[in-house]
């Protein structure tokens, strides 16, 4: 029999309350006695701040870690990957090999990005060496495509730099910005550029305990992509976010595909492919092995970035977390890292999205409980593989640790795992 367990979130969305009830929870307020806390980042930054004083009890769970943005802020991110590289430069690993030109061979998935403005100088070294590249800056803290635009000139970054008073003196900006190279040769579909969002759900940081999910999706913008620089201000070219592409144009005439020419957002697949569409579009197109190749290097880069910031997580074992992944490929079809979130999206844009969301959630909730459903901090976080639903173990370091396999692929991999082979075939399609 199904336990009772009272939760609380703070967020209204259907895909939650209607994964709630169906498991006979019943709701009430974070000021009374909770077991399961579906909460927005901020709530959990404010829950775990030493001034709140409150103290989880063993029966507790809530769905961030409180160091989450670690991962999750633009600007902390990059750093603890530079972090991660050097470490392993100094331990002499060979995952930290560079080529002949200084980059990193196995550890080249974030593009080249400097904080502003305190890599200032450092940046623009960097542009006048390559003088005809594009860069995309934003805000270190928000999400949705809030505040972002894309410069090819220096003269477009000292004009930002007076419309945004004196950004540029450490001591005065609260905002703290991320300049990247703009990956101009993105994978075209239809002439449209799009980005994959990826699910991956993380129950401990120490041991490292991580799956991802098979049902990502793709992000396609409505307007066609233009390589001629002529179109840096037009975000519906550039940006996939969907609370920026669906004010993109009309849907009164809706189009059949997310790739069509017409400029205009459909609310039927919300200019959405599930992943598994576009497997077999690129196995169509570049072939199997190929194809493969891609979604391995995909979990490669998901899982050392998971293992660049799990030394400096707050594992507390109340917590876990799901992040969206959005990831660009270029037409060589080598993936690219752009960002975390911290609290993908559950909003419910299309009948697909709908039952996708309620799906990841449902799924989230049976591997995170102990077999009894009622949350426990003793519990060892190994679930039995029957309650994974669409989930795929990525890697868990204490399985792992405990097997006759640990000494193999060690050195590579700071503890082995799964993903051991960079380029063998993804069991998740």
């Amino acid at each position: 029999m199904t336990a009772r367990i009272a939760y609380c979130t703070d967020m209204e969305k259907s895909v939650l309350a209607n994964n709630f009830e169906k498991r006979g929870w019943f709701q009430v307020s974070p000021d009374d006695e909770w077991y399961f806390y579906w909460a927005g980042a901020q709530t959990c930054r404010s829950l775990f701040s030493v001034d709140s004083g409150y103290r989880m009890n063993d029966n507790q769970m809530i769905n961030h870690f409180p160091t989450h943005y670690e991962l999750t802020r633009k600007d902390l991110l990059v750093k603890n990957i530079k972090r991660y590289r050097r470490e392993l430069e100094r331990e002499g690993s060979t995952l930290a090999a560079r080529d002949a030109t200084g980059r990193y061979i196995h550890l080249d998935f974030l593009p080249t990005t400097f904080m502003l403005p305190a890599d200032y100088n450092l940046f623009v070294e960097e542009f006048r060496r390559n003088p005809n590249t594009t860069w995309i800056l934003k805000p270190a803290g928000r999400s949705q495509g809030v505040g972002i635009f894309l410069v090819n000139k220096l003269a477009q970054i000292k004009k930002w730099s007076r419309d945004t008073k004196s950004s540029f003196n450490p001591t005065l900006v609260k905002d703290t910005y991320v300049i990247s190279r703009y990956i101009e040769n993105p994978l075209l579909i239809g002439g449209k550029k799009f980005d994959l969002r990826m699910y991956v759900l993380v129950t401990s940081y120490r041991p490292l305990k991580a799956y991802m999910y098979k049902q990502g999706f793709c992000r396609f913008c409505t307007v066609r992509y233009d390589t001629s620089g002529q179109e840096l201000d037009n975000m519906f070219v550039h940006l996939t976010n969907v609370s920026i592409q669906k004010h993109g144009a009309s849907i009164s005439h809706p189009s059949p595909h997310p790739y069509s020419p017409q400029e205009e957002y459909n609310s039927v697949h919300g200019g959405k492919w599930p992943v598994r569409t576009l497997r077999l579009y690129l196995e169509g197109t570049r072939g199997k092995s190929r194809t493969d190749r891609l979604f391995s290097d995909i979990t490669w880069l998901v899982v050392h970035s998971l293992r660049a910031v799990a030394p400096i997580m707050a594992s507390d074992r109340h917590c876990f977390e799901c992040y969206g992944y959005d990831i660009i490929i270029d037409d060589q079809l080598k993936p690219w890292m752009i960002e975390v979130n911290a609290s993908p999206s559950m909003t419910s844009t299309t009948a697909n999205d709908r039952i996708l969301k309620y799906k990841l959630v449902d799924d989230i909730i049976s591997i995170v409980l102990p077999p009894d459903g009622v949350p426990n901090v003793h519990w060892n976080k190994i679930p039995s593989p029957d309650k994974f639903g669409d989930f795929e173990l990525l890697l868990d370091e204490e399985v792992y640790q405990n097997s006759d396999h640990h000494h193999q692929h060690t050195s590579g991999h700071r503890g082995g795992g799964k993903t051991s082979d960079r380029h063998s075939a993804p069991r998740w399609k």
